[in-house]
């Protein structure tokens, strides 16, 4: 029903003679001198209003849910109590008892024809909806105990067409969409409206929209309800009520309110897996096999437990083509040419965060497009750190290509690296690798020498160079003991990451991606599985993964084929090592007299090289002096002995 002026005056019009019929009928019981001939042409200009389209709102919740004549006079009888203060006298002078002012069965049967106990009963419309509700009083007859219509019913009635408060709880309307959607996504849309409009009314099937960006699902739907012309609620899973009756009657009050004003229901079950599953599934099920009407179910994977008919559609963020032009029409002329494509190549975003990115970015007044650039990087920077709870912590990159002491073949290596991260969209989506590829377009190394070697550095600087984000993983909150948990804590991981161009850092990463082994009892067949599953879950992450092990031979020989980069940090020589201590301390570090070339005759890496300098500044600071080469060299005993190697006294004279 659309609400306009032309219906409320006619609803109006209808209560209006409604209301003087009941109040007629209601004094002739009550023994006032009423003609019959009064009353009937008062009925018959009501029921004239009545069969005339649009219809009033009693008589369209009347067709809705089937009521009878006697079940439609009833319920105007419990509603008039609300529409007209002179009705509650009338109901106590109609039943000969001035305490009953207000409607019960006996009055119903004695004004209204063609009454009947079924209506009664608690699978008739009236009260299997909810439409009125029956308040008996303590030692009072059912007969005489008070009868009144819900409020919400009573306000349609009204002409007042608003959401159950009742449900607005748990419930949140979701706007209507503004602007279009990318080829790819109004394609689903397309598709989505085009199987529900030749669907039979009541028996809509439910459509699982799977993927992991919610704000993609969400949008889609918006624009779906929006070409079927129906509003969309948002309803998170976790709110449904936890108890069987409170479900339940959340679930005819919603039913209730579809049947009035059809709506768009899109249920969100992201959050279900951090709940307790099997509540969460127990009543998820109970609510889908209860629900009447239009729903959008967002879920990650297809459920597969629902007994209805279902839709299925994998949504995914717009490509990146769709993100570089959505990009371009939202900054316009303001920023720089390449702006546009370096974002959508670095960053994974969906079209809401596009929109959000570049309205924050362009509130303050472009003066340079560079600045504008710098802007815009750092908002998808902030906005695209993944929440990893527990699982990894970013680092603060401050290395540069200049701090770091490798040989040359292992620089370019570094190089090539940043340079396909830098590349990926002019590779795979301009010259068409992508239409060849189905997985690996993701781009893996892995990092294998001693510790101290740089690997940690080197992750460092290409994180740096190309302005993203690092974080390293802590496999102790990856790896959990019970079966099954690593591989949602690693899909966690990946998910997050996804979105914001993060470079993942798996150190010590041959704790987890061990060699696999031979079955011998469940827990190796888990094991490999973990492993199986991470072999297939790098390949497929479309950013940069780095993993670093001191133990090269101990990976599994599957794994290593499938990364694309393999870097040996070798353990530094003379050379490396003197140009190390030259760059250990900041040029702020007052020095005096430190022989390099002495120094870089240590057998020692990078790593060690660094705890000796900030050891030795240490000392100096305590000791109010520069850093010495005797405050250099006793940290370089220090750090002789708790790496346990021998001390050759000649060596620190």
């Amino acid at each position: 029903m659309n609400q306009d002026q032309n219906q409320l005056d006619h609803n109006d019009h209808f209560l209006s003679l409604a209301l003087q019929w009941l109040n007629l009928r209601l004094q002739q019981l009550a023994g006032k001198e009423i003609t019959q001939t009064e009353v009937d042409k008062t009925y018959w200009a009501m029921e004239t209003v009545a069969n005339q389209e649009p219809y009033p709102a009693l008589i369209y919740i009347s067709r809705r849910f089937g009521l009878s004549s006697f079940e439609q006079g009833l319920l105007l009888l419990c509603a008039s109590i609300e529409l007209d203060p002179a009705i509650a006298g009338l109901c106590g002078k109609a039943q000969q008892e001035p305490t009953l002012c207000y409607p019960t069965f006996s009055l119903a049967t004695s004004l209204l024809k063609q009454s009947t106990w079924n209506t009664f009963s608690p699978t008739s419309p009236l009260f299997y909806w909810h439409l009125l509700e029956i308040n008996p009083k303590a030692h009072q007859p059912f007969i005489t105990s008070p009868l009144r219509a819900d409020q919400q019913i009573v306000n349609y009635i009204r002409g007042l067409y608003y959401l159950d408060q009742q449900l607005e709880t748990f419930v949140m309307p979701i706007d209507s969409p503004n602007g279009s959607l990318p080829v790819s996504q109004q394609g689903v849309v397309d598709e989505i409206v085009g199987h529900l409009k030749h669907s039979s009314q009541g028996y809509y099937p439910i459509i699982q929209l799977l993927g992991t960006d919610g704000s993609s699902k969400q949008l889609i739907a918006s624009h779906a309800a929006n070409c079927l012309g129906f509003p969309l609620y948002r309803l998170p899973s976790e709110l449904l009520p936890a108890q069987i009756v409170e479900l339940d009657t959340f679930l005819r009050r919603w039913n209730r309110e579809n049947q009035l004003r059809p709506m768009m229901l899109y249920l969100d079950t992201q959050a279900q897996e951090s709940s307790t599953p099997t509540m969460s599934t127990a009543l998820l099920d109970r609510f889908l096999s209860g629900y009447r009407g239009l729903l959008f179910l967002d879920t990650r994977e297809p459920y597969s437990e629902i007994q209805k008919t279902t839709m299925t559609f994998d949504i995914s963020k717009p490509t990146v083509s769709e993100q570089e032009m959505a990009w371009r029409e939202r900054l316009g002329n303001s920023a720089l040419k390449e702006t546009p494509c370096l974002l959508a190549t670095q960053f994974n975003f969906n079209l809401p965060t596009i929109q959000r990115n570049a309205k924050l970015a362009l509130v303050e007044p472009v003066t340079e497009q560079i600045d504008l650039h710098n802007r815009l990087w750092n908002l998808c920077l902030t906005n695209s750190r993944p929440r990893f709870n527990n699982l990894a912590q970013r680092i603060e990159t401050k290395a540069t290509w200049n701090d770091l002491v490798l040989p040359d073949e292992e620089i370019t290596l570094l190089q090539q690296i940043r340079d396909q991260v830098r590349q990926r969209t002019q590779v795979y989506e301009k010259w068409g690798f992508q239409e060849r590829m189905n997985r690996g377009m993701g781009i893996s190394a892995m990092f294998a020498g001693e510790s101290g070697t740089g690997k940690t550095m080197a992750a460092e600087v290409i994180a740096n160079s190309l302005g993203l984000n690092l974080y390293r993983i802590d496999l102790s909150g990856v790896v959990d003991k019970y079966i099954g948990e690593t591989e949602k804590n690693l899909r966690r991981l990946f998910d997050a990451a996804e979105g914001g161009g993060a470079i993942l850092f798996f150190d010590e990463a041959d704790a987890l991606f061990g060699k696999r082994s031979q079955v011998k009892d469940s827990h190796d067949r888990y094991a490999n599985i973990e492993i199986n599953y991470l072999l297939q879950r790098i390949e497929s992450y479309k950013g940069l993964a780095i993993l670093a092990t001191n133990f090269k031979s101990s990976l599994d020989s599957a794994f290593l084929r499938r990364l694309r980069f393999i870097i040996n940090f070798p353990f530094p020589g003379k050379s490396q090592r003197k140009q190390m201590w030259q760059n250990a301390f900041p040029e702020q570090t007052p020095t005096e007299s430190l022989d390099f070339e002495r120094l870089g005759r240590f057998n020692l890496t990078g790593g060690s090289i660094h705890n000796i300098a900030l050891n030795a500044a240490f000392l100096a600071a305590q000791a109010g002096t520069p850093v010495t080469m005797s405050l250099v060299l006793s940290a370089v005993k220090t750090e002789f002995r708790k790496l346990e190697r021998p001390i050759n006294e000649s060596d620190f004279r």
